[in-house]
């Protein structure tokens, strides 16, 4: 594969010889764009914090404009992976960017002046239709860079791509709260805004072109119709659904552990918010080493070895359960973080290789859909269950379900590898 020439093995085959990818100048283009889009995601709420704690915005707004971003996120994602397959992924992606762009300054018109009570300016109503349609665009953004990766790169080097691509979330998570909060010593919050706006500019134009559109669906072809395509190819591949199956258990009980318990463990037993930032800290440290790992490591059964790491994640409830010494909840954390990337990155690989090229984002955005739509629901289950039943208990289950539920999948015809197709 030239620099230049579009990688097959998204909808053909490779011949491509084996070089660096970050020699491959079509490749530093999408990481970069992909790198810009989730920086984009990831400030946005990091961002309308730091507009509550200058009184520009109130927490009930804050959590209503952040509710609207989740919806319209889980509304596109469907959506946007039944147009990456009809049509261009580098098309969906440059929309669906350029979409994100220009309703990310509305919430910034919508915040309140300052110095004026929360409540006497701005409009929230504004903020949360501006940010449903951020979250949209981020929603169809997500399916269409997987399937757009499948294009670009050929399979013998996906899995040292989707690495790349993962430890750039991490190290811009690692970093950027710091450069954050480094801007707003001399940019206001409408002008940190502005500049998720250019971020979400620079992921809608960057990205290369990928390889050519298919043949457009017949007319009466409908979008419900097209998603259940990809809802019967994914079903497909047992190990696909066992392994969503697994990721939506461990995201419903282990993430919402850390949103919710992990705090109150952090006040009550320890009496201090630094064990929480800690914990976060090593988590992330962990998926980082956790990363680097899983590009240079090719083991002989992937799919058990990243489901092994999923089941990793149960190691974060499990030393909230007792009161140990805060360094064994660091360690049980960074130990998630490893094991995550574990998972994440054979998965998506997996995925980009097994299921077919035309039918890719739609899959993709399944995977997007059930994860994501599952953590606000477990957020929301866990505090009521935890005041029902109490704190070790509600771990203690969290735990087994983080243990469990990846070794049932690893039950599943083709989970050894992640590459066995039913017939």
């Amino acid at each position: 594969m030239t620099a230049d020439a579009p990688a097959s093995g998204g909808r053909g085959a490779s011949t491509a010889p084996a070089r660096s990818l970050l020699r491959e100048r079509r490749f530093v283009l999408l990481w970069c764009g992909t790198t810009a889009s989730g920086l984009a995601t990831w400030a946005l709420p990091f961002v309308l914090g730091l507009a509550v704690l200058d009184r520009t915005l109130g927490a009930a707004g804050l959590g209503v404009v952040l509710a609207a971003r989740t919806a319209g996120f889980l509304v596109a994602v469907p959506i946007g992976g039944v147009l990456a397959d009809r049509y261009s992924r580098r098309s969906v992606v440059l929309w669906a960017g350029l979409a994100a762009a220009l309703a990310t300054p509305a919430i910034a018109l919508g915040l309140a002046d300052p110095g004026v009570a929360v409540g006497g300016g701005g409009s929230v109503v504004l903020m949360a239709v501006a940010a449903a349609v951020v979250g949209a665009g981020q929603g169809a953004c997500r399916p269409a860079f997987q399937a757009l990766t499948a294009e670009v790169v050929d399979d013998g080097r996906r899995r040292q791509a989707n690495a790349a691509v993962t430890l750039a979330v991490r190290v811009t998570t690692l970093v950027a709260p710091a450069g954050t909060a480094l801007l707003a010593s001399v940019l206001d919050t409408r002008a940190l805004l502005v500049g998720t706006a250019l971020l979400w500019l620079v992921a809608a134009l960057l990205p290369p072109r990928g390889l050519p559109t298919p043949a457009a669906p017949p007319r009466q072809a409908r979008l419900l119709g097209e998603f259940g395509e990809g809802v019967r190819e994914a079903r497909r591949h047992p190990w696909f659904v066992a392994g969503l199956a697994a990721l939506a258990a461990v995201i419903f009980t282990g993430y919402s552990v850390t949103g919710v318990a992990l705090p109150l463990v952090s006040r009550d037993r320890y009496g201090t918010e630094a064990v929480l930032a800690a914990a976060l800290t090593a988590y992330t440290l962990g998926a980082l080493a956790g990363a680097l790992l899983v590009a240079r490591w090719s083991p002989r059964a992937q799919g058990w070895t990243a489901l092994a790491g999923l089941a990793l994640y149960g190691f974060a409830p499990l030393s909230l359960v007792l009161p140990v010494h805060p360094a064994v909840v660091f360690a049980a954390y960074a130990v998630a973080g490893v094991g995550i990337e574990l998972f994440n990155v054979p998965w998506f690989t997996a995925t980009q290789r097994e299921v077919e090229p035309r039918l890719l984002a739609r899959v993709s955005s399944l995977d997007f859909l059930v994860s994501y739509g599952l953590a606000p629901v477990g957020l929301a289950f866990l505090a009521p269950a935890i005041g029902a039943f109490g704190l070790v208990p509600v771990l203690a289950g969290c735990t087994l379900v983080c243990f469990l539920a990846p070794a049932a999948a690893a039950l599943a015809p083709g989970s050894r590898g992640f590459a066995q197709k039913a017939a």
